[in-house]
């Protein structure tokens, strides 16, 4: 489809019926999705005035809504997508090249005659080069194509804005060079390779996971090869209340000690039962064995042990207490994992900067606004960035509102599910 085409089916309505699948039914909502995909179609063609055939795609921001440094430790999870995502405006060419524009970033491209890791490389060229890497190795024949990208999950909000730009990648690439044999599943494990790999950084695979395949998802990382996934739906909005994430603005710089010394604390008490993950051991030996535990580590190690066996169940008890309808329960679940994440596993600030701690600040006042009502707790790594709170419908504007007078404005997101993860809008 050429891009005057593309243009007018925006404008005549065609793809209205994907952005209220992926962005909710709101006018405001249609009108600013409608925009948006005409000005990042624009902005393609003026980037690659040399192409005419377009396809566009979109993938998923996620939220972690159980299990707090739980995938790991090979563990559950309870996440979901959201309704903020990246798109990219993409033509395919043989090439043998892939150029890749990110608005309010510099343009970047990977020669495919060198899929080799690039020590120095990092960012987002690591994450397309090892991505290409690992089709080609499973015999895509990838020609190349440019790319132009926009994207709402913004970096360092919490919602995984490399997750996004990974199952992105991963889908346009299984879309025209596989013949979308890879998959969801398949996609998530390779947008980890390219970022374990490539890039050199090491994570777990939920973010990837949930991006991918979309929805409410209930996952089990007891085998991270072959992770059991159960996607469900579950209509928060119709129950009352509404998921938002405030980013406290806390910096990630020089945390990465702190992030480092979680699943390290933990796999040093597994250690101890002759095991790599937590997941291998049984509870009741661990609290039996705390007194010559304590000779081999230290009390924190053994305090984030206790907060993933209690993390790890909560993680099941929500998707259930979700399945069957039960929201107070589930949000008192959520309560519990917050205050386990603030005693036992400590993540609400670093211990090396004890005097910024804007994730505590922002959990006390949303409790003080909300006065007993819905739940909060830290979202994701924690240490700094953000918090997740769910808030009874007729609060959310007052509560967004205090949250932005605390931390600034467009801190607090009123999100929503997304039912899908990386698709083919155009498709």
């Amino acid at each position: 489809m050429n891009i005057s085409e593309v243009l007018q089916k925006i404008d005549s309505g065609y793809y209205n019926s994907v952005f209220e699948r992926l962005y909710g039914t709101s006018e405001s909502a249609m009108k600013y999705q409608t925009q948006r995909y005409k000005n990042a179609v624009n902005s393609f063609a003026e980037l690659y005035p040399g192409r005419e055939a377009i396809k566009i795609f979109s993938a998923p921001g996620r939220t972690e809504i159980g299990g707090n440094h739980t995938d790991h430790q090979h563990g559950c999870v309870l996440a979901a997508a959201v309704n903020l995502d990246a798109i990219a405006v993409v033509a395919f060419h043989n090439d043998g090249v892939i150029r890749v524009r990110s608005e309010g970033y510099d343009g970047f491209s990977v020669a495919l005659d060198d899929l080799s890791v690039h020590e120095n490389e990092k960012g987002s060229a690591a994450i397309v080069r090892g991505a290409a890497a690992k089709f080609a190795e499973m015999g895509a024949d990838i020609g190349g194509f440019d790319m132009y990208c926009t994207s709402d999950v913004l970096s360092g909000s919490g919602i995984s804005s490399s997750a996004a730009f990974e199952t992105l990648i991963g889908t346009i690439i299984d879309a025209h060079y596989n013949g979308n044999r890879a998959g969801a599943v398949e996609i998530a494990k390779i947008g980890q390779y390219a970022e374990n790999v490539y890039f050199g950084k090491k994570s777990g695979l939920m973010d990837q996971m949930v991006s991918s395949v979309g929805g409410l998802v209930f996952i089990d990382f007891r085998s991270t090869e072959t992770p059991e996934i159960d996607g469900f739906e579950y209509d928060f909005e119709k129950a009352g209340c509404c998921l938002c994430i405030t980013d406290t603005k806390g910096s990630h710089e020089n945390l990465t000690p702190d992030y480092a010394a979680v699943p390290s604390e933990m796999e040093s008490v597994a250690a101890q039962f002759g095991v790599k993950f937590l997941r291998d051991v049984n509870e009741d030996e661990f609290y039996s064995a705390l007194p010559e535990l304590r000779e081999k580590c230290s009390d924190r190690a053994i305090l984030r042990a206790a907060h993933f066996f209690g993390e790890n169940r909560r993680a099941q008890q929500e998707a259930q207490a979700l399945k069957n309808g039960r929201i107070e329960e589930f949000l008192e679940i959520v309560r519990q994992s917050g205050e386990s994440s603030a005693n036992l596993l400590q993540n609400l600030y670093s211990s090396s900067q004890p005097t910024q701690q804007e994730i505590p600040l922002g959990i006390m006042m949303s409790k003080r606004f909300l006065g007993g009502k819905g739940a909060v707790r830290v979202h994701g790594g924690g240490f700094a960035g953000t918090i997740q709170a769910f808030v009874p419908i007729e609060m959310s504007e007052g509560y967004a509102k205090e949250m932005n007078r605390i931390f600034g404005e467009n801190s607090c997101y009123i999100l929503r599910i997304r039912p899908v993860g990386g698709i083919e809008i155009t498709g």
